[in-house]
C-alpha cells in the first residue's frame, strides 16, 4: 500500500508547489480535501489522522492548532510555517546541516522546515561555527534578498496587481524577524545576528551573504581555509553545490534566479585572504520552502530523497 499524504493549505504558494511536486509521483497517494470543506476541523481531522505524512502550510497560529489535531502516533508531521523551528520535540528538517540529521530525520515524527533565508546563512555558517574558524560569540550580519512570493499572496498581489512600484525595498527595520532564533540555534551562534532583508521585483529566487574580515578573526583563517571547510561539509551532497574557487573568481556578478524550480542550493567564497564575501543561492520557494518539505518528507517516509526534485 502507497503511503498517503495530506498537504493542509494546499491552496497557498507553498502548498501548491509541493503538491505540483507531488501529483505525479508512483511512489506515494496524494489526498486532498473537498474545497468546500478546508475549515471545517472534523474533515481536516480525518484526512490528517488517516495519513502517513501531513505537510502544514499554513500561518504560525494555524499550523499550531493542525498539530493538535493529529491524534495519530504514526503521522509524520512536517510544519512549512516558523511555529516549530526551534521548539523542543521537533526535529529540523535541513538534511546536509549534519552527517547525522538524515538519522534523525528517519526517527522522528516532528519535522520543521526550515525557513527560506536560515537555510542559506546556517548552510553557509555552521561549517565555520562548529570547526572554530569563526568564533560564536562573533557579530555577525546576514543581508539578504529574495523574491517577492516569500511574502505569500498579500506581497504577491502588491507587487503583480500594482500595490506598488518598488524596484527594491528592505524591512525588517525592528530587528525582530522571525527567522533570526533558528539562525542563531543552528547557526550555533552564542548571540543574535543581524538579520537584513529585503525583497526585490522578481518572483522567486534569493542571495544570502555574510560577509566576513579574515584579518580581524582568531586565527586569521585564509579565505582558502574557509572554503576547504565549507566544500568538506557539503561533499558528495546531491542538492548543496560549493562553487571551487577558481568559478568564485571567474564570477563577477551574481544573480539570484538561477535555482528557481530546483532544490539545489549553491555556495560561494569570494573575496580574498583579508576579508570573504560568503554567498547562497537558492530558490525561496524550492529548497527555501516546498523542496525541502518534499526532500524531509521522502526521508521521513524512507523513499529516494531525490524523487520529484531536480538538482
Amino acid at each position: 500500500m502507497l503511503p498517503k499524504v495530506f498537504i493542509d493549505g494546499e491552496a497557498g504558494t507553498t502548498g501548491l508547489q509541493i503538491a505540483d511536486r507531488l501529483r505525479t509521483r508512483t511512489d506515494l497517494e496524494l489526498i486532498s480535501i473537498d474545497p468546500d470543506k478546508r475549515k471545517d476541523i472534523d474533515a481536516r481531522a480525518r484526512l490528517m489522522n488517516m495519513a502517513d505524512a501531513v505537510i502544514l502550510c499554513l500561518p504560525d497560529d494555524a499550523a499550531r492548532l493542525g498539530v493538535s489535531l493529529v491524534t495519530s502516533q504514526n503521522t509524520v508531521i512536517i510544519d512549512a510555517s516558523s511555529a516549530h523551528r526551534t521548539a523542543a520535540g521537533w526535529t529540523y528538517g535541513f538534511p546536509e546541516m549534519d552527517k547525522t540529521q538524515r538519522a534523525s530525520l528517519r526517527a522522528t515524527r516532528r519535522i520543521s522546515n526550515p525557513g527560506c533565508y536560515p537555510t542559506g546563512m546556517i548552510a553557509l555558517v555552521r561549517p565555520l561555527t562548529s570547526r572554530g574558524l569563526l568564533p560564536a560569540s562573533w557579530p555577525l550580519a546576514v543581508n539578504a534578498v529574495s523574491g517577492y512570493s516569500g511574502g505569500g499572496k498579500a506581497m504577491i498581489a502588491e507587487f503583480e496587481d500594482g500595490g506598488t512600484a518598488d524596484n527594491h525595498r528592505i524591512y525588517g527595520l525592528t530587528q525582530n524577524h522571525k527567522h533570526i532564533p533558528e539562525m542563531k540555534r543552528y547557526g550555533r551562534l552564542d548571540h543574535t545576528p543581524m538579520f537584513l532583508p529585503s525583497v526585490g521585483r522578481f518572483a522567486q529566487g534569493m542571495l544570502v551573504e555574510v560577509a566576513l574580515p579574515l584579518w580581524a578573526l582568531p586565527g586569521k583563517p585564509k579565505r582558502a581555509d574557509m572554503h576547504a571547510v565549507i566544500a568538506a561539509a557539503y561533499q558528495g551532497e546531491a542538492f548543496v553545490k560549493v562553487a571551487p574557487l577558481t568559478e568564485c573568481d571567474a564570477v563577477t556578478g551574481l544573480e539570484p534566479e538561477a535555482c528557481n524550480g530546483t532544490n539545489r542550493l549553491e555556495l560561494y567564497v569570494f573575496g580574498s585572504d583579508d576579508e570573504v564575501r560568503l554567498v547562497a543561492r537558492l530558490d525561496n520557494l524550492g529548497k527555501g520552502a516546498s523542496g525541502a518539505a518534499v526532500q524531509n518528507l521522502n526521508i521521513a517516509l524512507g523513499l529516494d530523497e531525490g524523487s520529484g526534485l531536480e538538482a
